[in-house]
């Protein structure tokens, strides 16, 4: 089961959406590239899954449950305190990541999901005064309390993109732009920029360079316009590629797999 939501307004400019997950079954999950990172609660504890450039089959037992925000394409900013290139491919713990423990509302305490006796914060202590988890009230780690597992999480990331880690305000025209299909050089003209800052940029607001980041982002493009019910002949002319051959091409060098087990997976 995955249930996924918009976040508050508050949050909307940097964060794509809000999610959390049980799996029914023991089960190996294909995540693709979309630009955006993920800040995950899991069985294993607090994780970042930073910018992938190919497929992540993940394994997932019976139960286990997962909650988590996506941060925008090219929103991140300096939230983990690495570059993140460094996160490229990775799914690092927090508890790894020096710049994030002595936060007011410390992710990197929070226990994994599969400890019955975790430490959880009431929802009513994060609405007017920071959080430290070694003062939280215990309550059993369970589905029904995913809701109250994401509340903690968005309290952390409020507190600090509050304080600090401001984005490229340049990032979401980068990606749209690449998106709806103009080439790099074009970009950084549009925006006033050499390629070689644009390059530069991407890698630090995206994790990798401008021609990866066209090619993550029209490949999503295509994926949307398919499980849409678009034939792929017109996804291909759609999303910006020379023909059906190309489209196939980058969607197995992206994912592992072809458009139409994508689309099934969606079903």
């Amino acid at each position: 089961m995955y249930v996924e939501r918009p976040p508050t307004a508050d949050l909307a400019g940097r964060v794509a959406c809000v999610w959390h997950q049980v799996s029914e079954a023991d089960t190996t999950q294909l995540v693709v590239p979309d630009a955006c990172v993920d800040l995950i609660w899991g069985p294993e504890g607090v994780f970042v899954a930073g910018p992938d450039t190919g497929p992540m089959p993940t394994p997932m037992a019976s139960g286990d449950t997962f909650v988590g925000i996506r941060f925008r394409p090219g929103a991140v900013g300096g939230f983990f305190g690495v570059p993140l290139q460094e996160l490229r491919d990775q799914r690092v713990q927090l508890s790894d990541l020096p710049s994030l423990r002595d936060e007011r509302v410390p992710l990197s305490d929070l226990p994994p999901l599969h400890d019955q006796s975790a430490q959880v914060p009431d929802l009513p202590t994060l609405r007017d005064q920071p959080v430290q988890v070694s003062d939280l009230p215990p309550r059993r780690v369970a589905d029904a309390a995913a809701p109250g597992r994401l509340d903690v999480m968005l309290a952390a990331v409020r507190d600090r993109l509050a304080r600090e880690v401001p984005a490229d305000p340049a990032g979401a025209a980068i990606a749209g732009a690449l998106r709806m299909g103009r080439t790099v050089g074009e970009v950084a003209w549009d925006l006033g920029f050499s390629e070689r800052q644009l390059h530069r940029r991407s890698l630090v607001t995206f994790g990798y360079a401008p021609k990866i980041l066209q090619r993550i982002v029209r490949f999503q493009r295509a994926l949307t316009l398919a499980r849409a019910g678009v034939p792929l002949a017109e996804v291909a002319v759609t999303a910006g590629y020379a023909d059906q051959a190309h489209l196939s091409h980058d969607v197995k060098r992206l994912s592992g797999v072809s458009m139409r087990h994508l689309v099934s997976l969606a079903g």
